[in-house]
């Protein structure tokens, strides 16, 4: 992995180098600055062209001019809600809601609600471009699944100039940014438009098209995001204003309903912090010689090993650098599965301003998940960490979604929780800043062979972060078993077959010879 990351980095480096030396001195006029500036210091921006052109660098380039250009062209960086006709949101044809069954949001695309009109085309193309900044910006880059609902639509409602520019948005101007388009119900007339559609496409996309109906929909996207007409339960309804965003909620804290399964948790969570902190020294001598034997099993990987750690000291992998607070981990929070059992995730909000910070947490599952604090404050250049811990005997999901939200309060507001309500009804809401976490779920193929909470190699807790790195690479060592496995038995029924023949081989040469005799 760490010879990977290098030549990443190296093919990273280099497309800079070169954007910089072939396409800037010539075509800096044609770019927009603030895009220029974000591809020298955002690397995941720069990797995700590297990986929508496969790693070659000379396309990539293309890519890259073709996109800046067209950014600059249809002012991305500059739309917003004011500078677009508001009847364009309010008709409900283009909007972001749900996620599909591997967690990635849904942009759906209501075909009915869509007319051709030359003259509003250019605003149309630009509110597909709104979204798709709106949404690149908010989740970092995560990628989007796209929803061709084609229910009651027929010939006056093809537009292929406009499906080939949302095409060319995902192909060419927003890299590594589709997952797949799933089409609902396309009408026969219209087979022949999409055979093009998939021209546009080109070989490695066509993939991603998924024609469904009301039978096999529910193969990509559950129904609690599928409207009735599409076979879900899904009673959202579209309207403007305000912008659709996912529906986030208080979650439980510590001032919230707490059941006696929570309170006995708590319980056993405080004795084994206390024994583990007073013996923490002890166990660092005995383990350590345990974890020496283990290393030696990688060495590739101990430059992804930290130091052991007791339990409740986080080690965060990456991190969001916001004007007022900086978050860790960045995107995403680990839970285990019902299986391996993870049910706790930290996260760490550090102040970088000379003020105090409001801060408060929200969820879009707010019956799922106990948020401890959910509403409280941090100092001016300190650290705060805050514990994400599943309720009762619920389970994490990856279309799960927190809402950390953050402002600045004056040095005379007072910090309490008569304060904090009243501050949080007066603050304007362009002095709030927001970021958003997503769930990722930790599987195992094999629970019964591997319990993270049992300790299988007896060294202290670790972060989720390390326990995932151990879960993939004994899912490695599992998946290498099985293809051996595999390999034995076809040898074995091959042998079977053989032995098979040889014996009725054998078996029609005594009967020939007999007959022969006979």
């Amino acid at each position: 992995m760490a010879e990977q990351r290098q030549d990443k980095g190296a093919l990273i480096s280099e497309t800079r180098r070169r954007f910089e030396a072939e396409y800037l001195p010539d075509k800096s006029d044609k770019y927009d600055s603030r895009d220029v500036e974000r591809l020298q210091q955002d690397d995941k921006w720069v990797e995700n062209y590297l990986i929508w052109r496969h790693d070659v660098v000379d396309d990539t380039l293309k890519m890259i001019d073709e996109s800046f250009q067209w950014r600059k062209e249809y002012t991305v960086n500059d739309l917003s809600e004011s500078v677009l006709p508001k009847w364009l949101f309010e008709i409900g044809a283009l909007f972001l809601h749900g996620y599909d069954k591997e967690g990635y949001k849904l942009f759906w695309f209501k075909v009915k609600h869509h007319t051709r009109d030359p003259k509003q085309q250019l605003d149309k193309k630009k509110l597909v471009a709104f979204w798709l900044e709106h949404y690149a910006k908010r989740d970092h880059g995560k990628p989007l699944t796209v929803v061709f609902d084609m229910a009651e639509t027929g010939i006056s409602h093809i537009d292929l100039d406009f499906v080939r520019f949302i095409v060319n948005c995902f192909t060419d101007y927003y890299p590594n940014f589709l997952t797949k388009i799933v089409i609902f119900e396309m009408p026969w007339i219209m087979n022949a438009a999409f055979k093009i559609v998939k021209g546009w496409l080109g070989p490695d996309a066509i993939s991603m098209l998924k024609f469904t109906n009301k039978n096999d929909v529910q193969e990509y996207i559950s129904g609690e995001y599928l409207p009735p007409h599409m076979g879900g339960t899904d009673s959202f309804k579209y309207s403007y204003p305000p912008l659709v965003d996912d529906d986030f909620q208080t979650p439980l804290c510590e001032n919230g309903p707490i059941t006696s399964e929570d309170e006995h948790e708590s319980k056993e969570e405080i004795d084994a912090d206390t024994k583990e902190t007073g013996e923490l020294n002890e166990a660092q001598n005995l383990n350590q010689k345990k974890m020496n034997s283990i290393e030696q099993i990688s060495k590739s990987e101990e430059t992804d090993k930290t130091e052991v750690k007791p339990k409740n000291a986080k080690k965060a992998l990456t991190t969001f650098k916001g004007p007022l607070l900086h978050i860790s981990p960045a995107e995403e929070l680990y839970f285990g599965s019902k299986e391996t059992g993870e049910k706790k995730c930290l996260i760490v909000l550090t102040n970088v301003t000379k003020n105090v910070v409001a801060f408060k947490v929200r969820t879009t599952a707010p019956e799922k998940y106990r948020v401890k604090p959910s509403n409280s404050s941090c100092e001016p250049g300190t650290s705060l960490d805050i514990i994400v811990s599943l309720h009762g005997g619920f389970a994490a999901s990856l279309q799960d979604r927190f809402l950390i939200m953050a402002a600045e309060m004056d040095q005379s507001s007072g910090a309490g929780v008569p304060e904090l309500t009243q501050f949080w009804k007066e603050v304007p809401r362009t002095k709030v800043m927001e970021h958003r976490l997503r769930c990722h779920v930790v599987e195992s193929s094999k629970p019964s062979s591997l319990t993270l909470k049992d300790n299988a190699f007896n060294v202290p807790a670790k972060t989720n972060e390390d326990l995932h790195i151990q879960l993939t690479h004994l899912l490695q060592i599992n998946k290498r078993l099985e293809e051996q496995m595999n390999r034995c038995l076809w040898f074995q029924q091959l042998s079977v077959v053989l032995s098979l023949l040889s014996v009725t081989v054998a078996a029609f040469c005594f009967y020939l010879a007999y007959a022969q005799r006979s």
